[in-house]
């Protein structure tokens, strides 16, 4: 059954008051303050308080939680987690898509381990290097750029993305790092969980699987909370949890073939989805122009200079000239491949449209000893995020697109202004 907002809360407070079996410790010398980032990819800001995450509503209820965070555009998943951990918009660190193509450095995808690993395509200061250069020590699972030697820097400890590991065991690492002895504990560990994204992509945001897969990775976040309490060490850790993007649900009839908006003689697709990014042939700008720019029926086109300021998006080389950007619910696929695939194969769950949709909306929690108990914030764009975890660890952050001052209304005293 899925639980009235108000009655979870409270159910929320009771299960987190429950599981404090050791009590927090205050922040001293020997136990310096530590940050763990956990990224949920896909789960929609709506999903909380519905019955689905009792850990996570435990842990909004012990700290503070926003109505919603917004994502940053375009609203895809290598976008906006090196957002997250940078403070820059992707028009600015150069992740602008989850698909694109640079001239000098070639062509790069989400599932290429190559590109990935290949620091040329990053191009901001991640909070793990503003840790490492001050000497703290970071421990990385799988957040998108922790296999990049981004300025000739890795963490401490990183882990390439693995699909076989299981969210308990991902959680089970990330708590056995954050409960080692103070001389090798990371001040600083970041976890990324994909399973709730992947499983609203193929059934749906509202699907039974999909809310299974929430509440398994909300069990899995639990796990790490409770490894915290049982060392005594809520007193010195703030949880960060967040996630990069909502979802929306899709149809199998709402999928338009790229070749029906532009011709391959005409333009050069560099991306699929929700975000089409075209480059027109040589020779053939004036007519890909005439047959894409302006509103269709189902998407609509601009050239990369004239996008919705709003968006923040189109002046980094690696936009393509232009850009289209699909109604919620629909789609662009290669036309062979629409024909490949049987229509119940088709996803039933997407993200990448407009940033201000509330199916886009993303979750943002915190809670520990920077952050006051059973508080809330107004919705906030996700650039904020990297300079608060820079002044989580007191760290001077690099420029960024965002304000710690955002948090201002939740921060305790301990969380002074970085120096």
């Amino acid at each position: 059954m899925r639980l009235p907002l108000v009655r979870v809360t409270v159910l929320a407070a009771l299960l987190w008051t429950a599981g404090c079996t050791t009590t927090p410790t205050a922040p001293t010398a020997s136990e310096p303050r530590s940050v763990v980032l956990i990224s949920i990819d896909g789960l929609p800001a709506s999903a909380l308080g519905q019955g689905d995450t009792p850990h996570l509503d435990a842990l909004a209820a012990a700290g503070t939680h926003a109505a919603w965070m917004n994502p940053s555009y375009p609203v895809l998943t290598f976008p906006n987690h090196f957002t997250l951990v940078t403070g820059l918009r992707p028009d600015r660190h150069g992740i602008i898509h989850n698909s694109m193509r640079d001239e000098a450095v070639g062509g790069f995808k989400v599932a290429d381990k190559a590109a990935g690993a290949d620091a040329r395509w990053w191009q901001g200061e991640p909070i793990w290097n503003t840790a490492e250069k001050a000497g703290l020590r970071t421990a990385i699972w799988a957040w998108p750029g922790s296999a990049a030697p981004i300025e000739g820097r890795r963490p401490t400890r990183w882990v390439p993305y693995s699909p076989e590991i299981s969210a308990t065991e991902r959680a089970d690492q990330v708590a056995g790092w954050m409960t080692e002895p103070v001389a090798t504990r990371p001040r600083l560990a970041a976890l990324y969980f994909e399973r709730v994204d992947n499983v609203g992509h193929e059934k749906g945001p509202d699907a039974p699987e999909t809310l299974a897969a929430i509440r398994e990775v909300d069990a899995a976040v639990g796990r790490i909370v409770q490894a915290l309490e049982t060392h005594g060490l809520r007193g010195t850790t703030d949880v960060v949890v967040v996630s990069d993007h909502g979802m929306a649900p899709v149809r199998p009839d709402q999928y338009i073939a790229l070749e029906d908006m532009a011709t391959i003689e005409q333009a050069e697709a560099v991306s699929t989805g929700q975000v089409i990014g075209f480059n027109p042939r040589p020779g053939h700008t004036g007519d890909t122009e005439r047959r894409l720019l302006g509103r269709h029926e189902h998407y609509a086109c601009w050239r990369k200079q004239e996008l919705p300021a709003r968006w923040h998006y189109g002046t980094h080389p690696r936009v393509p000239a232009i850009v289209c950007q699909f109604d919620e619910g629909w789609n662009g696929l290669p036309a062979d491949q629409l024909r490949r695939a049987p229509k119940d194969r088709l996803n039933r769950g997407s993200h990448g449209y407009d940033n201000a949709l509330p199916s886009m909306r993303a979750v943002f929690i915190a809670a520990g000893p920077s952050f006051r108990a059973g508080t809330t914030l107004p919705a906030f764009d996700n650039v904020d995020v990297y300079p608060l975890l820079a002044r989580l660890l007191d760290l001077a952050p690099a420029p960024s697109d965002g304000t710690a001052d955002t948090f201002a209304p939740v921060l305790t005293p301990r969380a002074a202004p970085a120096h």
